[in-house]
């Protein structure tokens, strides 16, 4: 070795410590690789993709192949290093040492670690891909070196019980799905994540928080006079209309609007026409998730139907619409609605809200967050907080949210104004 030059030492050490930076970086690489797009590439035929996943499907054998190249590499500069610092410093061996082992490690920590380590994680694909052949021929090669030593590391994990051979599955949690839209950021547009999003939350969302109440359903009662019937099946701005005899409860079917134009001039014989044309209820419990719902009113071809409690009582109504509204927004256009809407900007700033109003539609409405995994309604939610039925006006703070009550009536808060006050966590009574 000594009657080799300097300059070919050099050659060979630079050449020993750009194997060791492709060792560190394809180690990184590999590893970096997002899962989930690797297999998209893989689906379309991707060659590179292909061989990374064949190599990922063994990681044992992938990082022992890395990690016995890089040693073997890493070693062998080393001791390269060693002969140089002897060579040009003869006269003083502990000089030589110290100047070689500060100098190397920071040559390789530099541009055998920290710098190809980076650029891989920085670009995973364009570093793993190529470097995939070259790793797939090296796994080839050292085979027999690579078995024994997985042979003894994997042994070593069993006495940990580790099992080797079922790594963590990486598939995705519903929350780490909902991350993973909302960080996707301009590749999936705004309103396609708050779709998706939309999706994940039916399943925590049941029937009962969307329903129309029973006090607000609008309906045919069969007890009512021809005019009264007659007026309403000509002004009703719904396709399809529960039938009831007195009460919500003693309902008798659902109609669709379209059967009716034929029988109005019918007279007294409307009645007897509407029956014939109703089709049996439709009735489903209040706890039923969106989601289920959503494939029943599939499974059974309706559009609607009629919310009933754990004894059987009738305590509103769900339609399709109401669920794809909470995927997509609102897509109807309800003219007494918008007569008479829930809340009602103020000229100071706040807001009177009416008391039945659900918080889900205010908070939609308003882009707020009050608290929804309690009452459905903003006086329900004032009662919670309150722990009575207050009897008098009064005010109280809901997170960040000043409420004032305006106007109780029938144990129930009619209207109450609502102004935000940044900086209040706690519920607190005035």
């Amino acid at each position: 070795m000594n009657d080799v030059p300097l300059s070919v030492l050099f050659g060979i050490l630079a050449m020993l410590i750009v194997f060791s930076g492709f060792f560190s970086s394809s180690e990184t690489g590999m590893m970096s690789l997002n899962r989930y797009r690797l297999r998209h590439l893989v689906k379309n035929k991707h060659k590179g993709a292909e061989r990374a996943a064949r190599l990922l499907d063994k990681p044992d054998r992938l990082i022992g192949t890395i990690l016995t190249g890089n040693n073997l590499v890493n070693f062998a500069a080393a001791a390269l290093a060693t002969i140089i610092s002897q060579r040009l410093w003869p006269d003083n061996p502990d000089l030589a040492v110290f100047v070689n082992t500060i100098l190397f490690t920071l040559v390789v920590l530099i541009f055998a670690e920290l710098t190809p380590k980076t650029l891989a994680a920085i670009a995973p694909e364009k570093i793993a891909f190529p470097a995939s052949r070259a790793l797939a021929a090296l796994q080839w090669l050292l085979y027999p070196f690579v078995w024994f030593v997985n042979t003894i590391a994997n042994g070593l994990l069993k006495l940990i019980r580790v099992d080797v051979n079922n790594p963590t599955p990486d598939n995705l949690s519903t929350e780490e799905l909902r991350t993973v839209v909302r960080e996707a950021g301009s590749m999936i547009p705004k309103r396609h994540q708050h779709m998706l999003i939309s999706i994940l939350d039916l399943e925590k969302m049941t029937v009962n928080d969307i329903m129309v109440p029973r006090t607000e359903v609008f309906g045919i009662d069969l007890d009512d006079d021809l005019a009264t019937i007659q007026q309403q099946l000509k002004t009703t701005q719904h396709t399809r209309l529960p039938v009831f005899r007195g009460e919500l409860n003693e309902v008798v079917g659902t109609l669709h609007t379209r059967n009716i134009s034929r029988f109005l001039a019918a007279g007294e014989y409307l009645k007897e026409e509407l029956e014939k044309v109703i089709r049996d209820p439709y009735f489903i419990p209040e706890s039923t998730p969106l989601h289920t719902q959503l494939f029943n009113f599939q499974k059974n071809q309706r559009r609607m139907a009629l919310v009933v409690n754990e004894y059987g009582d009738v305590q509103g109504l769900c339609t399709l619409e109401d669920i794809l509204e909470e995927i997509v927004g609102e897509f109807t256009t309800d003219v007494a609605a918008a007569s008479s809407p829930d809340v009602h900007p103020q000229d100071d700033g706040s807001f009177i809200i009416d008391g039945t109003a659900f918080v889900r539609d205010i908070n939609k409405a308003m882009h707020w967050h009050l608290p929804t995994d309690g009452p459905k309604t903003v006086s329900g939610l004032i009662v919670e907080a309150l722990e009575h039925i207050p009897d008098t006006p009064l005010c109280l703070v809901i997170d960040n949210y000043r409420i004032e009550i305006l106007q109780i009536k029938d144990n129930t808060i009619r209207t109450a104004r609502v102004t935000l006050v940044p900086g209040s966590k706690k519920p607190a009574a005035e």
